[in-house]
């Protein structure tokens, strides 16, 4: 997709960049495939338990954000509830490990392989015999020459969100029998195994009527262990049943309801008892582990407040909090097409100022799961791409950020110039009711100035939840093996100790914009910004943060650059070649001279990353892609516009019954296991139950 952009950023001098020369000669030189694989920081987290243990029947009610707008996964608006139908209810050529790694799914694939790289690129696919429709058609070439061509790109009569992977496909056809589809690529494509899944009925695919309304809020013909029953708007849930086709293990739930519940509403839902399977925030989490389990224990106290808290506890004791880390991190993004961060050295004055493994650790280490900062922005631990990358910037030295900064003229004490108020960024403001659009009662327009001793940041909002400062770093050497120019210049002055007062320049004070949410289940990322305007402040710079209501937050804010700031994540992909190439390409002037950023919402990019993604793209040697991805993740480090923090946690309350079910991790789920155990079953304990 496109945005309108601010502005291409302007050209630095030349001692502030990162050549590709020297990138590749220093620490690129590391990067290779014979490196030692990694592993997932944290397991899934789901009772597993054998078919055997698991009751025949049952409804699971399991929560949602929101009802999806479309069950069409390749549409713009598709969402995780689209994404949760498309998995229980459609085939999938592959599916993901617990180390996010694409696995072969035997329910619809005997075997995938390259049969031919010259002239062409060849992929036979040998489908499963038993594999069906639910209107009793078996899945074949016609299945997917349909959905090639609606989102090769070509149609645009097709609404499609992308065509990645399928614009470089030539021809489908059938190959010696009705099982087997022959795909010829135009161009290699390393990324293949990310075709298909999901695979779409051609009565979807077919036509663009079909593709653009169709399967909207309803899909009639679907093939997996479950099938849409029923899509219920104004009650907000979707019914999914047992598909009678269905060729695998039978599933042994005999419904799935995806009930949208937000957020803040979910501990009151899982008090009442409407739902059984539900990701929580930290301060529920808290709820449902303190719960006491069994019995309970006496009322203590008397009153109706401890009435009210002991049946709310007792509710919860039928529940248990299951933990992982999300396939997803949180980063922060520096735009950098307006203001000081046009500056790569302000840019990378902001990353050697964070204390990332503090801050991993102040979200994390409350939970009870491993505090280790992201290494990769393309990639997780675990996964076959993934290797750390950060020394290509530098880790944290506030000397060194003080010196990029002082090279690049921003001074201690310098004169400021008095400025107009700037306006309002668009969209409502924290503080006006999100309905109304008013201001809210207490007055607070949602904006304070980290820096001003009469304007100081307000306490950690979600400090129940963040473990206490540590200590700062002392060690002032610059890491070993980082690249050049991830240093100000040999010889600048940085100030001797903290910086006395903010930083200015040409009358101008260094003063950032940082823009973030104020809805419910925000709290833990506006205490996360606190903690970097914190680090900032240490080194001259200002922020001013401004809470933004949610619906504005991403549509008004991130995606039109009206910030400085911003902390936002990103899912991991198992296919970074294809998947992250838009969030890092370099943005380019569109014919009516717009800037199209594609989903480069920092706006920083260079020709440089996008090399290195299309020949990682275009190579059929696993290895040789790895390492062009791994290459690739260094430059985007070295260019300082987005600096990965942690892996999100991944909280889910679940009844304790509840088996193969909760914190997946990577994997995906496999719905016909879903289900409640038998009376009497014994399972092991849930590492995260009590």
């Amino acid at each position: 997709m496109s945005h309108d952009g601010v502005g291409l950023r302007a050209v630095m001098r030349a001692v502030a960049f990162l050549s590709a020369g020297a990138l590749a000669a220093g620490f690129l030189a590391g990067c290779s495939s014979d490196e030692e694989a990694s592993h997932p920081l944290a397991g899934q987290d789901i009772a597993p338990a054998g078919r055997a243990q698991v009751a025949d029947g049952g409804t699971l009610h399991w929560a949602v954000d929101a009802m999806p707008e479309t069950l069409n996964a390749f549409q713009a608006d598709a969402d995780a509830g689209t994404t949760r139908v498309a998995q229980a209810v459609l085939p999938s050529m592959f599916r993901l490990d617990k180390a996010g790694r694409p696995v072969r799914n035997p329910d619809f694939l005997e075997s995938a392989k390259v049969v031919a790289t010259e002239p062409r690129q060849v992929v036979l696919y040998k489908l499963n015999q038993q594999a069906v429709w639910s209107d009793g058609r078996e899945i074949g070439a016609a299945d997917f020459a349909a959905q090639w061509r609606a989102l090769a790109g070509k149609d645009t009569a097709y609404w499609t969100a992308r065509n990645a992977g399928y614009d470089r496909i030539e021809k489908i056809e059938r190959g010696a029998n009705d099982l087997e589809v022959r795909v010829t690529f135009s161009r290699p494509y390393a990324d293949w195994k990310s075709l298909f899944s999901p695979l779409y009925p051609k009565d979807v695919t077919g036509t663009p009527d079909a593709f653009n309304d169709g399967a909207r809020r309803k899909l009639a013909v679907t093939a997996g262990p479950f099938q849409v029953q029923k899509v219920d708007t104004a009650g907000k849930d979707i019914v999914l049943a047992r598909n009678p086709r269905w060729w695998g293990h039978p599933a042994k739930l005999s419904e799935i309801v995806l009930q949208a519940v937000p957020r803040d509403q979910r501990t009151a839902a899982l008090t009442a008892g409407t739902v059984d399977l539900a990701d929580v925030d930290p301060a529920d989490a808290e709820r449902i582990s303190s719960a006491p389990k069994g019995n309970g224990g006496p009322v203590q106290g008397g009153g109706r407040t401890s009435v009210k808290k002991l049946l709310r506890e007792q509710a919860l004791s039928g529940f248990e909090l299951r933990k992982s880390l999300e396939p997803a991190y949180t980063q922060l993004a520096l735009n950098g097409s307006s203001g000081p961060l046009t500056d790569e050295r302000v840019r990378r004055a902001v990353a050697r100022a964070l204390d990332r493994e503090q801050i991993a650790k102040a979200v994390l280490t409350p939970l009870g799961l491993p505090a280790k900062p992201v290494g990769s922005h393309l990639a997780l631990s675990g996964q076959d791409a993934y290797a750390d990358s950060s020394d290509a910037l530098g880790g944290q030295d506030t000397e060194e950020a003080q010196a990029l900064l002082a090279d690049a003229g921003w001074v201690p004490g310098g004169p400021v110039k008095a400025e107009k108020k700037p306006e309002k960024a668009a969209g409502p403001e924290a503080g006006a009711d999100q309905e109304s659009g008013q201001p809210s009662e207490d007055g607070d327009d949602g904006t304070y100035i980290v820096g001003e001793d009469d304007n100081k940041a307000p306490a950690d909002e979600g400090g129940a939840h963040l473990a206490q400062d540590g200590k700062q770093h002392t060690d002032k050497h610059p890491p070993q093996g980082g690249a050049p120019g991830a240093y100000a210049p040999k010889g600048t002055a940085a100030p001797a100790g903290a910086v006395k007062g903010p930083l200015a320049k040409d009358g101008k004070p260094l003063m950032l914009r940082f823009v973030l949410p104020s809805g419910p289940g925000s709290e833990n990322l506006r205490a996360v910004a606190d903690r970097i305007s914190g680090m900032l402040e240490k080194v001259g710079m200002q922020t001013e943060i401004t809470k933004v209501a949610d619906q504005s937050y991403f549509k008004d804010h991130i995606a039109a650059g009206q910030y400085d700031l911003a902390l936002y994540s990103w899912p991991s992909s198992a296919f970074p070649a294809t998947d992250a190439r838009p969030i890092y390409a370099k943005p380019v002037p569109a014919a009516d001279g717009s800037l199209n950023i594609e989903q480069n919402y920092t706006r920083v990019g260079t020709d440089q990353v996008d090399q290195l993604f299309d020949q990682a793209a275009g190579t059929l040697d696993e290895g040789e892609s790895r390492d062009l991805i791994r290459k690739a993740d260094a430059r985007i480090w070295a260019a300082a516009a987005s600096i990965p923090l942690y892996q999100r946690p991944q909280l889910v309350a679940a009844r304790t019954n509840l088996a193969n079910a909760g914190a997946f991790g990577f994997q995906t789920p496999v719905y016909e296991d879903l289900g409640f155990l038998k009376k009497g079953a014994k399972v092991p304990a849930s590492p995260s139950a009590g």
